[in-house]
């Protein structure tokens, strides 16, 4: 970055024989790690590649998206070919873990590993929804008088995680009350965004480069949570029918039943199931992330005045934030490979399971999370008066 003659900071576009193996690594991977899956009838079911393949690429994407940050750290790589390597980073990272998600086994939990009897979901539904909603109403009392919403936020958490006792039965999987928590949580998220951040968001998105890498890194992360829930999945599945399936069923996910859209090509092999609420949760979740990513890259372009270290470091407390989130629906399995599987069952019982009260923690608080993650980021920005311009042509 160097000033031109009017004193303001100009970023020269990225060399493209400096991009070219950035590009060329990945391309290659993703087509190395597709075309076993596509001819699986041919040979084993996945070709060789094992979930030990999916944890090495995973591990290659971090290596790629901490290097490139270290060597922007440095001054070794301009701020705009450091995103470039962060988003290869990511987009690495999110195959290799959609690979070993897909590759190893399903863990399977008896009724004798679980931590306590399941008649106890309801009273601790109940508590947990309650005790978050009162002492979110508190801390908003006394940390934030004038910006009530941020309890209404942590009110809306209590009501996801006691909803399912506050209309019991059958009754709550098509009640007028749970879509109105569904759809009403992305609008309060979004109206909360737009007062505490929406100009820097604007800023942000005005930046070309920004916008690109926060839209890509939404498109990466949303076939990311696909992958991972087993709603998107190019592996082939033991006993399904070799024929092509399409159907529309009814699908209880996040508090309520959706129409679904499954499609079963078995010959490529590909599974995708799509619903409006699984759209309008994932959506929202990946959208939140590539606004963080806008910002970073909007952040690191800009070169706050206070100087490098205090701008990775703040981007470093974001990458940070959003990875908690995104491991959310990998805990029990990850918790399986590192610990074994007396860590692992109390973690899916409490967190993963459908019919536990807490599984919402992971979905409502990640946007929550991600949010305040936004607001955090943004406010930080503010604090160094971030004033150099960064040319929307480059």
């Amino acid at each position: 970055m160097s000033p031109d003659s009017s004193g303001q900071a100009r970023i020269s576009p990225p060399d493209s024989t400096t991009l070219r193996p950035f590009l060329t690594v990945f391309v290659s991977v993703v087509a190395l790690t597709q075309v076993p899956l596509v001819s699986a009838h041919e040979a084993t079911a996945t070709g060789g590649i094992t979930p030990g393949h999916g944890i090495a690429l995973a591990l290659v994407g971090v290596v790629v998206l901490v290097g490139s940050a270290v060597f922007k750290r440095t001054n070794h790589f301009r701020p705009t070919l450091a995103l470039y390597g962060v988003f290869v980073g990511i987009s690495l990272t999110a195959l290799g873990t959609i690979l070993f998600e897909g590759l190893s086994p399903d863990p399977t939990y008896t009724a004798r590993s679980m931590p306590f009897p399941r008649s106890w979901y309801q009273p601790l539904a109940l508590s947990v929804g309650t005790a978050i909603a009162v002492g979110s109403l508190l801390a908003g009392r006394i940390r934030w008088p004038n910006r009530p919403r941020y309890a209404l936020a942590g009110l809306l958490l209590g009501l996801w995680i006691a909803y399912p006792y506050l209309v019991p039965g059958s009754a709550s999987d098509t009640h007028p009350l749970g879509y109105a928590i569904v759809l009403v949580t992305p609008v309060f998220v979004g109206y909360v965004l737009w007062i505490d951040a929406g100009d820097a968001i604007r800023t942000a998105l005005r930046d070309r480069v920004a916008r690109r890498f926060g839209i890509g890194t939404a498109v990466v992360l949303l076939l990311f949570f696909f992958g991972v829930t087993g709603y998107l999945s190019f592996f082939p599945e033991d006993g399904a029918p070799h024929e092509i399936t399409v159907a529309v069923l009814p699908t209880i996910y996040q508090l309520v039943s959706w129409p679904t859209l499954e499609i079963a090509i078995p010959h490529i092999p590909l599974f995708l199931a799509v619903s409006p609420g699984q759209l309008l949760i994932l959506g929202t979740l990946s959208g939140l992330i590539g606004l963080n990513g806008a910002l970073i890259a909007r952040q690191w372009r800009a070169e706050a005045r206070a100087g490098l270290t205090e701008g990775t470091a703040g981007s470093a407390a974001v990458v940070g934030t959003c990875t908690c989130g995104c491991c959310g629906p990998l805990a029990a399995k990850i918790a399986g490979l590192v610990a074994g599987p007396a860590i692992a069952a109390p973690l899916y019982w409490v967190f993963v399971d459908p019919m536990s009260p807490l599984s919402a923690l992971f979905v409502v608080g990640s946007q929550l999370l991600f949010a305040g993650s936004i607001i955090y980021a943004v406010q930080s920005a503010q604090d160094l008066d971030l004033s150099v311009t960064v040319r929307p042509s480059d």
